[in-house]
């Protein structure tokens, strides 16, 4: 296959539709409100969401979505879902607000617990990630232009380290047991890290504070296709959709699959 398989592409340019409706407000005065649970919220937001939701709803009507700027529907209804919609209209609202472009537009489809398509839509740079489960990863720097297919890279020596741009440091103890005393650090906003790591372009992204799991479910699927996996603490690999709340547990990004994350995990938990 020398391009991304049709059905993720066609979410691909639902995706740029709303990076084009953030870049309208992004490139202009925007206010910036703050939501329940202290994090921001813009016209950018709800104008992505508004277009994902009305695109997604006449792509399949049935189908249900589930989104950070919508009502967020009781579990007692949640849990009859076997296959879902998971959006993140506007991920990286913090970095929006300080204009480093470091945001982006997420719409992952859950099947059976598992993300098996992920869309991920870099706005201002234009790049966009798709995945679809068995179909590999692929990127558009631009729209319109040729895909690449993506394939994470062997651990470097030494690692690159991805980190959040607004959310404190990494635990360095941790992070001594996982990759001992030598690698590199750098910070990035949103799913991006993700994608850095889908692209062999760095190697392990560690979260010790709360995610949702509109957070992580499309960059799941991009970099799972190119070879990566999100394993928790335990060791196992992402599921969503378990139950009342929807807050991730602490997870572990990588890129190379062939070493035993689960066990460094353990090791480093214990020290």
């Amino acid at each position: 296959m020398k391009t991304a398989p049709a059905f993720a592409r066609q979410i691909g340019e639902i995706a740029r539709a709303a990076g084009a409706a953030i870049l309208d407000v992004y490139q202009g005065d925007f206010a910036v409100q703050t939501k329940m649970d202290a994090s921001p919220l813009t016209a950018a937001d709800l104008a992505a969401q508004k277009v994902i939701m009305a695109a997604l709803s006449s792509l399949d009507p049935v189908l249900p979505v589930l989104s950070e700027e919508a009502r967020v529907l009781p579990w007692s209804e949640r849990r009859q879902w076997s296959r879902y919609w998971l959006v993140d209209p506007l991920d990286g609202t913090r970095e929006f607000v300080k204009r480093n472009g470091e945001f982006t537009v997420n719409i992952a489809l859950i099947d059976d617990h598992r993300s098996v398509l992920g869309v991920v839509l870099a706005p201002v740079s234009g790049e966009l990630y798709v995945a679809e489960h068995g179909e590999g990863a692929w990127l558009q720097t631009a729209a319109g232009g040729d895909w690449q297919r993506l394939q994470t890279r062997a651990l470097a020596t030494p690692p690159i380290l991805v980190g959040s741009r607004s959310h404190g440091s990494l635990q360095d103890g941790m992070l001594q047991g996982l990759l001992g005393t030598d690698y590199q650090r750098v910070p990035l906003g949103s799913s991006l890290k993700f994608c850095l790591i889908a692209r062999g372009e760095a190697d392990v992204y560690l979260r010790l504070g709360p995610t949702s799991e509109w957070d992580t479910a499309a960059a799941q699927s991009v970099l799972q296709e190119a070879g990566g996996a999100v394993l928790d603490l335990h060791g196992q690999p992402f599921r969503y959709n378990r139950g009342e709340s929807l807050l991730n547990p602490e997870f572990i990004a990588v890129g190379d699959t062939a070493i035993d994350w689960a066990g460094r995990v353990r090791a480093a938990v214990k020290s």
